[in-house]
């Protein structure tokens, strides 16, 4: 069904190591004409003290020093260059790997758990092996709590509507999609409160002393060095003026030495990660959009103040690599005399952060958008056969589906169902065998449901829901550190139920056997008991459970309650399941069959 795209997946992989290795026989050329470069200095420092020659010193150092520093920044571009399209082929593999075993680089939001959630850690939304880990392709730590933030709770039909456009438009541009994705990759590696950082610190000014007139000095001193260097050709003693004018740039240095590391504190550590977000947003920029959630999303990046986000960022990043040049001792100390570069560069990054502090954090805002977006794309290209749910209203609940399944299943073993809850309100009572498939069922429609209302496509053929509110009752778990049983677990999560369903007129639940912590009894009167006042309240959802008796309720309000069930075959001592939805009350059970197997019943 998918073999289109994973060719296409594989294409791209060939091609980025033909890219890989080209780029990476240009860095190793640069980085062997950098040395050359550094040894011709040595060999003119020599020299000039050897024939105390100043003037050859002086131009020889300006030409080597232009040389070496365009050395450095072709050298940095095919760099880049082959870290992208390293990160491409891993973005391509990672692509293969998530069709063919649901394998996923990026995070698997465990960080997002919270079993008193409504329904993520029932439904497996965060964690290994979790819808989060299918779908997740943000590698920003804004672009992940925004994907957790959309699989946590549902959003309004028209952001839903808007998110399916979005996708849709997305999809049609895989390229794009993957060359951002390639881009972004760096991310996973920055720390979560990186960015934030960076933005108390545009905010946060260092308030350099005579920044007025150092700004002005700055612009002069290197034309008055320029010019003594060349009269010191003709005139031998104006080379003292020039040794004056470097030894107090250097003091200036030297006393603004606290404010130069205030900035390399924050910024020094940044530049080229800025560096890589202005290609992101130039990337986004550029594309043409006609989806209105991405159009006004693009908008929010491509221009303040009549500049781009792209070029103010590259901007900054441009100032920050600048004033880190200054690490290397000997170009740092050639710098500093002759050009106070320290100095220099922090009075430039103040003037920026002055012009453009307050529009950055909006367009790193975009990004999140996007990266989410290009998370539920994911599905959209390498699932060509899920479908866009439609988006029902009423005065009822709608969840109809035809082949619905559960997306974290493989195809080759995962088993379709329909089901159909059309502008109503239902309690659905599913009764059956041990394994027969009541839970998966469930948490198929659960997970679904979440997908769907988070503007995904999803596995089914066809699917129509409201807005809903999911509550799930499955995994309860007792806590010794809150000193809490299973039984009173159970107690606290239907208080929260009955609360919420209360508080909430949208509230679709999804409950596995009730009440597992005590007996038989109190298990079916109690369970019997909870599900009369869901009646009584207008509650809508489905009850998978063991006990047969409470398939009566049918009879007791034929109105409200449905029965469905799922069964088994025994043929020849074997039990045969198709995991398929009936209506009705279930007849078979296997519970005596299962422990005459392990040989307790003989």
């Amino acid at each position: 069904m998918n073999q289109q795209i994973q060719s296409i997946y594989q294409h791209n992989i060939e091609h980025s190591i033909s890219k890989i290795q080209y780029f990476k026989n240009r860095v190793n050329l640069f980085s062997v004409m950098r040395l050359i470069v550094f040894a011709l200095l040595l060999v003119l420092i020599y020299w000039a003290v050897k024939l105390d020659n100043f003037t050859l010193f002086a131009i020889g150092a300006v030409v080597v020093g232009i040389t070496f520093n365009w050395l450095v920044i072709r050298q940095a571009r095919f760099e880049k260059q082959r870290e992208y399209f390293e990160n491409f082929k891993a973005i391509n593999h990672n692509e293969l790997d998530s069709i063919s075993h649901y394998a996923n680089i990026y995070h698997n939001g465990n960080e997002f758990n919270n079993d008193k959630h409504y329904y993520t850690s029932d439904l497996d939304i965060f964690g290994a092996a979790s819808l989060y880990q299918l779908i997740n392709r943000a590698a920003t730590p804004a672009g992940r709590q925004k994907l957790a933030g959309w699989l946590q709770a549902p959003a309004n039909k028209s952001t839903i509507l808007s998110r399916q456009q979005a996708v849709r438009e997305i999809a049609a541009k895989n390229e794009w999609k993957l060359k951002v994705q390639a881009q972004l990759l760096f991310a996973q590696k920055q720390k979560d409160d990186e960015l934030q950082q960076l933005f108390r610190y545009l905010h946060k000014p260092v308030n350099m002393p005579g920044e007025a007139w150092l700004s002005k000095y700055v612009l002069v001193v290197p034309w008055v060095m320029i010019a003594a260097i060349i009269g010191a050709i003709y005139y031998p003693e104006v080379k003292y003026i020039a040794i004056g004018v470097g030894l107090l740039n250097f003091f200036i240095t030297g006393i603004n030495n606290k404010h130069t590391e205030q900035t390399d504190l924050i910024a020094g550590k940044i530049g080229n990660t800025l560096n890589n977000y202005s290609d992101v947003f130039d990337t986004v920029e550029k594309e043409q959009w006609s989806a209105a959630y991405n159009s006004s999303l693009a908008d929010g990046i491509k221009r303040t103040g009549g500049t781009s986000i792209a070029v103010i960022t590259r901007q900054l990043s441009g100032l920050i690599n600048s004033l880190n040049n200054r690490n290397n001792i000997l170009i740092g100390f050639l710098l500093n005399v002759v050009l106070v570069w320290n100095v220099r560069y922090v009075i430039a990054i103040e003037k920026w952060k002055r012009a453009n502090h307050e529009s950055i954090e909006g367009a790193f805002d975009v990004l999140a958008d996007f990266e989410a977006l290009i998370s539920l794309t994911s599905l959209s290209i390498n699932y060509p056969q899920w479908c866009v749910p439609q988006i029902a209203e009423g005065a009822g609940y709608t969840l109809t589906a035809k082949n619905l399944s559960h997306p974290l299943i493989k195809e080759s073993i995962r088993v379709a169902n329909n089901y159909e809850l059309n502008n109503t309100r239902k309690i659905d009572i599913i009764t059956g065998s041990n394994m027969a498939g009541k839970s998966t069922f469930l948490r198929t429609l659960g997970i679904n449901t979440v997908l769907a209302l988070a503007g995904a496509p999803v596995c089914a053929d066809a699917m129509q829901v409201s807005v809903v509110q999911l509550f799930s009752y499955m995994r309860i778990k007792d806590s010794l550190n809150e000193s809490t049983s299973t039984f009173k677990a159970e107690l606290d999560r239907l208080q929260m139920l009955l609360e919420a369903v209360k508080l909430q007129p949208n509230i679709l639940f999804l409950i596995d056997e009730m009440l597992r912590g005590t007996n038989s009894v109190d298990k079916y009167l109690g369970s019997k008991a909870v599900i009369e006042k869901l009646i009584s309240q207008q509650g809508v959802g489905l009850v998978a459970t063991h006990d047969l008796q409470l398939a009566q309720l049918e009879t007791d309000y034929p109105h409200y309650v449905r029965n469905y069930y799922f069964d088994i075959q025994v043929q020849d001592g074997e039990m045969l399941f198709d995991y398929k939805l009936k209506p009705g009350e279930c007849k078979t059970f296997n519970a005596s069959l299962l422990l005459e197997r392990i040989g307790i019943f003989s």
